[in-house]
């Protein structure tokens, strides 16, 4: 049997490995798997294919018998909102978040707004594999799509609903808003706007095709941005992904500051939140060790899990802890809900400004200094990933955490080797004290994986 589902959730080339039939078939077993009359709510990015897709699953949805609302343009997180909070039996998302442009992708989600857990992704491949779709009677076929027009409203009231808008306003913030040109361009700056920032916009028009940037929030896909906001001297710049699930912040002096520097901070906010919750965050092998260093004069413990925002949102609803994050911008605040939030983490960020009353620069300089360096190398189908772990295992000494992939700790340095869950690549990331010895290390690393490939 195959497999379809990834790290969060099923992505492919357009037309390629991510055909018309796939989508099709994967309503059918969507719609087979959460039963005859339920409601689906189905929402998509600016991605090229967004629409060709849609009809193809809600097809599918719609011959087994199931009740199909379509969101149109959504972050990803706003319509997670509106499956939990108007009533919905589950969602479909048609994204394939930070990807290249030629990829798209369907994400399915639960009642309760979160991604399904990975027993009801099997559950849904099995069906899918099997063919066994549930298939309703002509007469009753009857149920057309209708339009779903309280996403947005609904989600950026959602947002607002968990900061001090006054205090927020009284700041009059200048804000850069980098939308990816996609939904990200959509809700933030109406959150910005009802925040009473002062608000400029790159990247915010709709682009199906990502020809200003990739969709990918990164140091390098940045560098025009960050340019501006130094340029523009705004307090705070934000930039999306492909679904605006992601949040990366650009401080007061126009640096990129990565998404795990960020929920270290964020991570401390939440704490401050009437929540009774554990003090204890939930983050991925591939943050860096200055989360651990920040927090624990905080009494916030660190929980260290898998790659993926699915397994950190599940682990999260089930041992309960004030935060969970990734180190690509992803952050989950579960007051409002257990999914990554790139509007709502704007919205914290910008009252924990309000509050701490200092620069977002300074902010940021309150963390332990690394210099970080990330990058990729692109393998083959027939790659032995385990050949390359073994090798790097072997070549680096020091601590060493298979959780997933291969990360090695040392006094001066970490870094961590994974094949990614979306795409042909191996992710390579690497922090150090010094900014030679990590872009040394990472150019050490990629010659080894690739002579591995």
């Amino acid at each position: 049997m195959g497999k379809l589902f990834g790290t969060d959730g099923i992505r492919g080339t357009i037309n390629k490995e991510l055909t018309i039939e796939l989508a099709q078939k994967m309503g059918q077993a969507i719609g087979t798997f959460f039963g005859k009359g339920s409601t689906i709510l189905i929402g998509r990015d600016a991605r090229a294919g967004g629409d060709m897709y849609t009809r193809s699953v809600e097809s599918g949805l719609l011959s087994a018998g199931v009740k199909v609302y379509e969101g149109g343009f959504a972050p990803t997180p706003a319509l997670q909102y509106a499956v939990k909070t108007l009533g919905y039996d589950a969602g479909v998302i048609i994204t394939a978040s930070h990807n290249p442009a030629e990829y798209n992708g369907i994400k399915v989600i639960d009642k309760d707004g979160v991604e399904i857990s990975r027993d009801k992704e099997n559950e849904i491949e099995d069906i899918y594999f099997s063919g066994k779709f549930y298939s309703e009677d002509w007469r009753t076929l009857t149920f057309d799509v209708k339009k779903e027009d309280r996403v947005v409203d609904n989600y950026v009231k959602g947002v607002l609903s968990h900061v001090d808008v006054e205090k927020i306003k009284k700041k009059e913030f200048k804000v850069l808003i980098d939308g990816a040109n996609s939904v990200g361009s959509i809700t933030s700056p109406i959150v910005a706007r009802e925040l009473g920032c002062k608000i400029y916009g790159i990247n915010t028009n709709l682009d199906p095709l990502f020809t200003a940037r990739t969709p990918e929030p990164t140091f390098n896909s940045l560098k025009e941005t960050a340019s501006l906001a130094k340029e523009l001297k705004v307090d705070l710049g934000v930039a999306h992904d492909g679904d605006a699930d992601r949040a990366i912040f650009i401080d007061s002096l126009g640096r990129v500051q990565w998404g795990d520097r960020s929920g270290a901070l964020l991570s401390y906010w939440a704490s401050t939140k009437e929540s009774g919750y554990p003090r204890r965050i939930f983050t991925a092998v591939s943050s860096s060790v200055l989360v651990q260093d920040y927090l624990k004069k905080y009494n916030i413990e660190v929980v260290w899990t898998k790659v993926g925002s699915v397994d950190i949102a599940h682990k999260l609803m089930e041992e309960k802890g004030i935060a969970g994050f990734e180190e690509n911008g992803g952050f989950i605040f579960p007051l409002h809900q257990y999914v990554r939030d790139g509007a709502m983490s704007f919205a914290l960020m910008l009252e924990m400004l309000a509050s701490e009353n200092i620069s977002s620069a300074e902010l940021f300089d309150n963390l332990p200094k690394y210099y970080t360096v990330k990058t990729k190398v692109h393998i083959n189908k027939d790659t032995n990933v385990e050949k390359i772990y073994e090798a790097v295992k072997s070549a680096y000494p020091g601590d060493i955490v298979t959780i997933d992939g291969v990360k090695v700790i040392t006094p001066d340095y970490w870094f961590l080797v994974r094949k990614s869950g979306t795409e042909p690549i191996v992710r390579v990331m690497v922090e150090a004290k010094n900014e030679e010895k990590a872009q040394n290390l990472a150019n050490d690393l990629v010659k080894l994986v690739g002579s591995l490939v």
